[in-house]
């Protein structure tokens, strides 16, 4: 006599059968994605295969992990798992062999396998709004080396929110010579890029220009001369309430987070400004831009005033939209970085090591973020993913198969 439900032990056995067999098909592609990546070991010390150590690595940074302990505890609990689908000749990895690895691999080669993997996902980027920014690794400094902290610059996919590339800004340099090379690196025509003042240069706007795309750049005090004559002139023509001056003008209110934000934006012609500083070398300017923000929250209020430079038409609402998804590098990937994967308290610091694994990271929050059937925040997917080997295989499949499952381009 039998009590109870029936044994579900055969249903058990094809979900696993059909597991293991989607785990393997995702593994190899993972291989063929980073198959560029050179073995930085000598032959005769290889005990384990680097496509194990990368795909064990990327795996643990999905799950939350943050350093090579993690990846070596990720292995060991998954190891039944694991073994189903990769060779693990020797088992499990120890933490100084995936540090050994990560601090050898070539980050240039590394990187550019990511981005031949996003341009498997997003075939195309045109219009769309790309904000370049660049974040400090704050614990990735060494004192005792006189070693700076890492400092990256990346681009982003705010409508998609995806990391496109990233560049590392040399030792003694800059964002203002890592922008050029990261720009160099990503087809941009059709796309809107958006700068902070930083980026502010005549070179790299002749750059994005020269690049079919767009651009909507901060204009601050580094350029003191034509900041001056910019915001005197629209301060005198608040006055009279651009009164016999074509331009155009938009307003939004916000509310969220306990605060109420105003945004006005005007929007002026270059031909109804007076001459301005060096004009002729900013290529393809065509507006000026002011906006005004206030920000109302329960115990005071802010006023702030800021201008752009862009190469886009007088369209006050688009331009609005274009300074506004800005945020989105901020907000979507810095935040994101530090919050869920705490990316600043990360104290990994020799060799290419920080490089790199600041590469799996955004490697992890773009799969999380490609991953749409559990509407959960990227910290509740990456628990899952760590507790539910399934649910790892749906993040997989989204983010190496996405294309696949779209009846068009991603981008428009």
């Amino acid at each position: 006599m039998v009590f109870g439900f029936k044994s579900p032990s055969k249903e058990v056995k094809s979900s696993k059968a059909l597991s293991i067999a989607s785990a393997t098909v995702l593994t190899e592609r993972i291989g063929e994605i980073f198959s560029s990546v050179e073995d930085p070991r000598v032959e005769r010390t290889r005990v384990h295969l680097l496509q194990d150590i990368l795909i064990i690595g990327i795996l643990s940074v999905i799950a939350g992990g943050k350093g090579w302990e993690d990846m070596e505890n990720y292995g060991l609990s998954k190891y039944e798992w694991l073994e189903q689908f990769l060779s693990l000749p020797e088992g499990i990895p120890s933490p100084d062999t995936f540090r050994r690895v990560f601090e050898r691999i070539n980050p240039k080669v590394f990187e550019q396998c990511f981005r031949h993997w996003i341009e498997s996902i997003v075939e195309c980027c045109g219009a769309q709004v790309i904000p370049i920014d660049g974040k400090t690794l704050k614990g990735s400094y060494d004192r005792e080396q006189n070693k700076s902290a890492l400092h990256l610059v990346s681009a982003w996919s705010s409508k998609y929110r995806l990391v496109l590339g990233q560049v590392k800004v040399a030792d003694k340099s800059n964002e203002i010579t890592a922008i050029p090379a990261l720009l160099e690196l990503l087809d941009i025509a059709g796309c809107i890029i958006t700068i902070d003042a930083m980026g502010t240069q005549t070179a790299i706007a002749s750059q994005i220009f020269n690049q079919k795309a767009d651009y909507v750049l901060a204009l601050k005090g580094n350029h003191p001369t034509l900041h001056r004559q910019v915001k005197d002139w629209f301060e005198q023509q608040s006055l009279q309430g651009f009164k016999g001056v074509i331009h155009s003008y938009d307003r939004r209110i916000e509310k969220g987070h306990h605060r109420t934000e105003k945004r006005q934006v005007w929007c002026i012609p270059i031909s109804q400004l007076p001459p301005l500083h060096n004009h002729s070398d900013w290529v393809g300017l065509k507006c000026v831009v002011m906006v005004v923000r206030v920000r109302h929250l329960w115990n005071k209020t802010t006023r702030e005033v800021q201008f752009y430079l862009t190469s886009l038409d007088c369209d006050a609402r688009k331009l609005a939209q274009a300074i506004r998804l800005h945020w989105g590098i901020e907000n979507g990937l810095h935040w994101t970085l530090d919050v869920t994967f705490n990316e600043d308290t990360c104290r990994i610091r020799t060799g290419h090591a920080p490089q790199n694994l600041s590469l799996l990271r955004r490697i992890a929050l773009n799969a999380l973020n490609l991953e749409q059937s559990f509407k959960r925040s990227n910290r509740q997917k990456s628990n899952r993913a760590a507790m539910d080997n399934n649910y790892m295989l749906t993040i997989l499949t989204a983010c190496l198969y996405h294309h696949n499952h779209v009846s068009k381009p991603i981008c428009q």
